[in-house]
């Protein structure tokens, strides 16, 4: 009987290995454990062994059962298993497309604002967003009393730290460190405390430029900001300097392009005037080179800047500053 006990569990392995689904352990179940399979024909034979053996026999009848119960159990789930998976990923229909990724608007706008300064010979340089007030305001000419450095409209942390509220603070760092020649922009976020609307934002990204050399001259500015107007809207964009004030240049101008929706004629988004304002710029004050120890008598040079927010909104005719920063699909998918 025992060496019968060890042939059937040999047996039943072979079964249990060419079985290729929950049909067949079925069969096997029947075969070993049904009312008149192989195990039950075995304990139907107890009763006429002798009684020193029935208890050996019978004990390993049951192990015999228990392991084919446990065999049959352990296959059983491989199979659905495999059967449940088959049903979540339907291999015979289409794929599902992912969703294609694209560069957000602002992104666009400063990648073509940097590409067209780097073919002109500028390098990017950055800076901290958290800064101190001689970046933000000291080095750069604005007085003490000047209304940029209230509390109200600056964001200060603590003390004399605070967040930029121009990339202008990155050319003192770059004059610090420097000596001329100096042609670098700096693109970045910058943070003022204005209120939201179609137009403004307490966070915006701007690029300020900056050349320093021997005779830097006005008319290097002008060509620079002509060729890069031309480039970012089209060869037909004009441009215009008017003069203005900014503490850190002298002298300063407000730089006007021509209306890119009337092409100068006027309409609504220019105000019926046939120009719009994209940038303020102007020749570096002599007190910012003494800040940062240049001599004003041996050098010069010029600075600008814009914000990117201005720029696309002129450039794919949006009318709202907020859009940008709504994360609506639908808005965003556009370009």
């Amino acid at each position: 009987m025992e060496n019968e006990i060890k042939n059937i569990r040999q047996l039943f392995k072979e079964d249990l290995k060419a079985a290729s689904d929950v049909k067949a352990l079925e069969d096997i179940r029947v075969k070993y454990l049904g009312r008149k399979g192989i195990v039950s024909k075995l304990m139907e034979k107890l009763p006429s062994l002798d009684k020193d053996k029935k208890p050996l026999i019978g004990k390993e009848l049951n192990v015999l059962k228990t392991f084919i119960q446990g065999e049959l159990k352990s296959k059983g789930e491989v199979f659905i298993s495999k059967n449940n998976l088959m049903e979540e990923v339907d291999i015979t229909l289409p794929g599902i497309a992912p969703s294609v990724g694209r560069l957000h608007p602002i992104t666009k706008t400063l990648n073509e604002i940097n590409g067209i300064f780097i073919s002109l010979g500028f390098k990017i340089e950055e800076g901290p967003e958290i800064e101190k007030e001689f970046y933000n305001f000291e080095a750069l000419n604005i007085p003490l009393e000047h209304p940029s450095r209230d509390a109200f409209d600056t964001f200060y942390i603590k003390g004399d730290i605070l967040l930029r509220s121009h990339t202008s603070t990155v050319q003192i760092r770059i004059m610090e460190k420097t000596k001329p020649p100096i042609q670098a922009i700096m693109p970045g976020r910058v943070y003022r405390p204005d209120a939201v609307d179609a137009s403004h934002s307490f966070m915006f990204h701007q690029v300020e430029g900056l050349m320093v050399d021997h005779d830097i001259k006005f008319s290097d500015l002008k060509g620079v900001l002509n060729i890069f107007t031309k480039q970012m809207f089209g060869e037909k964009t004009k441009t215009r300097f008017r003069p203005s004030f900014f503490p850190f240049t002298e002298p300063s101008a407000e730089v006007d392009i021509s209306c890119i929706i009337c092409r100068g004629k006027g309409c609504r988004v220019c105000s019926h005037t046939g120009w719009l304002e994209i940038l303020g710029a102007g020749m570096v004050n002599p007190k910012v080179f003494e800040a940062v120890g240049y001599r004003a008598t041996k050098y010069a040079g010029f600075a600008f800047g814009m914000g990117v927010e201005r720029i696309a909104m002129l450039k794919y005719g949006i009318d709202d500053i907020r859009l940008f920063f709504e994360n609506d699909v639908r808005f965003l998918k556009q370009f």
